[in-house]
């Protein structure tokens, strides 16, 4: 195959990030679960948009924050994922285009607006999230672009467009375009929900070996390995894809290839202002480092350096100059 054109293609939900501080009382009035996420219906996403404190509105979800962060690091990055042709849909794709990703998948009037979510942020930097999908779930395999898809290196899927069908048909072609192209895949657990809910469905990925890049947290990658014990886990999956990489918070993160292991710590960080984003940004440091052939360390550690980089502001889009902080932390 040619070189890719692309480092790393996303597709994943189209989520706009509207995001808003707010008090742990307030949680508690709104009967809302700290530092979890909720899917909620058009009503209640309006209900709860009029309670909100003022907001910043960002384009968002796992695998737009994610290719953003390869971006913005001097990587070539794309995206997929289904907006409508309303006023947050065009918000959408200039925010991300302006990122410098490539954005092609055309808008479409699918019966509901564009994906929202309306992220909690404590004064603790912990964010409670209240997410419509909308246009995001109907991501249909009509609109894919498969000699994008043959054209990029790595194709990064998002384990939350795993729960509705019609999206779910879209990633196994996009898997099976990708295999054929001998490019690799990527899959991102997303979500403790995801794993519980779709288990089966993501083992099966995995022991056909249809993934060649795991990334999960501490939690997901228990579910997954249905045992309490992190090294338990590790063990029984790491030898089922080619690299594994779990992000474990304030404890660092590990990565797993072949007979070769990597531990880095988290990075120092003055103040948690916001954690939103943590893991799609030390995805996206991890996954830039992993297209140049770098070791297994050096990827993690650029993970964790734009991971710290992003959890000390507000939203999951740099404020920092990813390359020069890269260069002076790694050299």
């Amino acid at each position: 195959m040619p070189d890719p054109r692309l480092d790393v293609l996303c597709i994943g939900n189209a989520i706009v990030d509207v995001i808003a501080d707010a008090t742990d009382e307030f949680l508690a009035a709104e009967g809302l679960t700290k530092d979890s996420m909720r899917l909620v219906d058009a009503e209640e996403a309006t209900r709860l948009y009029g309670h909100m404190q003022p907001a910043r509105e960002v384009s968002g979800g796992c695998a737009g924050n994610t290719a953003a962060g390869i971006s913005a690091l001097g990587g070539r990055a794309g995206f997929v994922g289904q907006v409508a042709p309303d006023q947050l849909g065009e918000f959408y794709r200039h925010d991300l285009s302006a990122a410098g990703v490539e954005f092609t998948t055309p808008p479409m009037d699918v019966g509901v607006p564009t994906a929202r979510s309306m992220i909690l942020v404590t004064p603790d930097g912990h964010r409670t999230m209240n997410t419509f999908l909308g246009a995001a779930q109907e991501l249909s395999v009509e609109v894919l672009d498969e000699e994008q898809i043959r054209s990029s290196g790595i194709l990064y899927l998002e384990g939350y467009l795993w729960d509705p069908e019609t999206p779910r048909y879209a990633m196994v072609r996009a898997i099976e375009v990708a295999r054929d192209a001998l490019r690799k895949v990527e899959f991102i657990l997303s979500d403790l929900f995801c794993v519980e809910r779709h288990r089966a469905g993501f083992t099966k990925l995995i022991d056909e070996g249809r993934i060649d890049i795991l990334f999960a947290n501490e939690a997901e990658i228990l579910a997954m390995g249905g045992v309490p014990h992190l090294e338990t886990a590790v063990a029984a999956i790491a030898p089922k894809v080619e690299t594994l990489v779990v992000t474990r918070g304030a404890a660092g993160a590990l990565a797993v290839r072949g007979g070769e292991r990597a531990d880095v710590p988290a990075e120092p960080v003055a103040e948690v202002v916001d954690t939103t984003g943590a893991g799609d940004l030390f995805a996206a440091g991890f996954l830039y480092g992993h297209v140049r052939g770098e070791p297994l360390e050096r990827c993690l550690r650029r993970g964790a350096i734009a991971a710290a980089e992003i959890i000390s502001h507000y939203g999951a889009r740099p404020e920092a100059d990813l390359q020069a902080l890269m260069e002076a932390k790694l050299g």
